[in-house]
């Protein structure tokens, strides 16, 4: 070897692996349309599948709304102040705009025509429903406890609860007037009021955890079917 005494061999400057060079990944290939081929190749979504969900979100919508209705009365009820209205004795009473819907505390002798007593489900105690004597466009429901029910039991003539029109209670009273018709041939007046003995506005606040709840259900619902739809127009589109 010739040259200076500490000259590099030419060989060791030239690496004997050298690294592979990365090849950037080639774009898709699009047509004239400027559409994925592979894309458009996918089959299209289940038809039947699709509209089956959006009928049934729209029914589950439906029916929360009209149980969002039906309570609506109720959680108004439970937002009002929890002050007791006094009122005179319900047998000389004409209630109006003004005790729709309020807490009232009140007297009264309960007559025995068109009586009734009834259950509910998940509940111990029985209910007693019964016109004011001497003014049958006025009836009050009272809770029994469970183990007083008996032909011993003696009505109270002092109630304090929710006063409102029959046609307005809700739910839970809606049948009330053809159940006191079939059981005892006494036809409810049309505009008769119900005094909900016990039912104070904090006993009253579940009504409005469940109406927050099924517009909740109502606006998730709606929000699935408008994301749905719009997937299926922009697919037409394409």
């Amino acid at each position: 070897m010739s040259g200076h005494p500490y000259a590099t061999p030419t060989s060791l400057l030239v690496p004997r692996d050298p690294s592979p060079i990365l090849a950037a990944p080639r774009p898709p290939s699009l047509d004239a349309a400027g559409s994925d081929p592979e894309l458009v190749a996918l089959p299209a979504p289940p038809k039947r599948e699709r509209t089956a969900t959006v009928v049934l979100m729209a029914l589950t919508a439906l029916a929360a709304t009209w149980m969002s209705i039906v309570l609506l009365g109720e959680a108004k009820y439970a937002l009002t102040p929890g002050q007791l209205v006094e009122v005179p004795d319900l047998a000389t009473l004409a209630p109006g705009a003004d005790l729709e819907n309020r807490y009232v505390r009140t007297t009264a002798l309960l007559g025995t025509t068109g009586a009734i007593r009834y259950g509910r489900a998940a509940e111990g105690d029985s209910f007693r429903l019964a016109p004011v004597a001497g003014n049958e466009k006025i009836w009050v429901e009272i809770r029994v406890p469970e183990g007083f029910e008996g032909p011993r039991f003696v009505p109270p003539t002092s109630f304090a609860g929710r006063l409102v029109p029959f046609r307005k209670a809700g739910l839970r009273h809606a049948r009330l007037p053809e159940t006191v018709q079939a059981q005892t041939n006494k036809a409810m007046p049309e505009d008769a009021w119900v005094l909900i003995d016990g039912s104070s506005p904090r006993a009253s606040r579940w009504a409005v955890a469940l109406v927050a709840l099924f517009f909740g259900f109502v606006a998730w619902n709606v929000a699935g079917i408008v994301r749905v739809l719009a997937r299926v127009r922009d697919g037409q589109a394409q």
